[in-house]
């Protein structure tokens, strides 16, 4: 495993293991078995409704609490200094734990106009030690650049939708710029059209590696965290064997040069103001 130090000093694995859209006790079975398999990084959240099949796999692997990086995010619904609060609260129930590794804001909800006072709240979650990193998801540069501007605490990561259709490089180049790293979901594209491109079937045949591999080992390169997500085991198995080789930096540009114009995948955060 490869670590990133983020900017309070706390170290992330570069690597982790999602469980978007995975039911409560399939997540805890998943999760188990990327416990046992190596994953040391689960990234979890209030709106996946699975933090408690996450929480009791932790407990069941046996694997010291410290020894595992666990995230989980702010839904929409709990903007605003107090409800951020409680509803932080209500994650460490379900989890069973009584702190986080990272907690973020899981969307800036512009028109909602309340994530300024969420993050203080994660400012204040984070100074009390309940969480020992604390950053934002699909942040754009207008509502980082403010956040950065009204707050005393720069976040610790921005997670974004990104891949090679959707390489978002002046994202990536912000958030350098101000000390954040990247961490990238949807990372295979949902599996779509992107693992049966011919430049990544190619470039897995001359390294020994399926196109997946190919592209978490992109992400890895880029420098940015990256969290796949499956709930088949010898996938998460294949996703997790992704240190033993390296892209040249030809084969990396051949991989960021499948950007599409229309590659975005998930909603656009500068205009995603759902709160249900």
């Amino acid at each position: 495993m490869q670590y990133i130090t983020l900017n309070d000093g706390v170290s992330i694995p570069q690597l982790g293991y999602g469980v978007w859209q995975v039911p409560d006790e399939q997540a805890h079975t998943a999760v188990g078995s990327a416990l046992e398999i190596g994953y040391r990084h689960i990234d979890t959240a209030a709106a996946y409704e699975n933090e408690a099949g996450v929480g009791r796999a932790i407990r069941d692997s046996g694997i010291p609490r410290e020894d595992i990086f666990l995230t989980t995010k702010l839904w929409n619904a709990d903007h605003g200094y107090d409800a951020a609060l409680r509803a932080f609260d209500k994650s460490l129930e379900r989890l069973g734990t009584d702190y986080v590794d990272l907690y973020l804001i899981h969307w800036p909800v512009p028109e909602q106009d309340l994530y300024i006072e969420s993050w203080r709240a994660l400012e204040k979650i984070n100074s009390d030690g309940r969480a020992k990193a604390v950053g934002v998801c699909n942040f754009t540069a207008e509502t980082l650049e403010r956040l950065v501007k009204e707050s005393t605490k720069v976040p610790a990561i921005n997670q974004i939708e990104l891949h090679p259709y959707f390489p978002q490089p002046a994202m990536r180049q912000l958030n350098e710029k101000l000390g954040i790293v990247t961490e990238d979901w949807s990372p295979l594209g949902q599996g779509g059209d992107l693992l049966k491109e011919p430049v990544l079937i190619r470039i897995g045949e001359a390294n020994g590696k399926t196109p997946a591999q190919v592209v978490l080992r992109w992400h890895l390169q880029l420098g940015d965290v990256v969290i796949p997500k499956s709930v088949t085991p010898s996938r998460i198995k294949e996703n997790f064997e992704v240190f033993d080789f390296e892209l040249s930096s030809a084969e990396m540009d051949e991989i960021t040069s499948l950007r599409r114009d229309d590659g975005r995948i998930g909603p656009d955060p500068a205009h995603f103001n759902y709160v249900g």
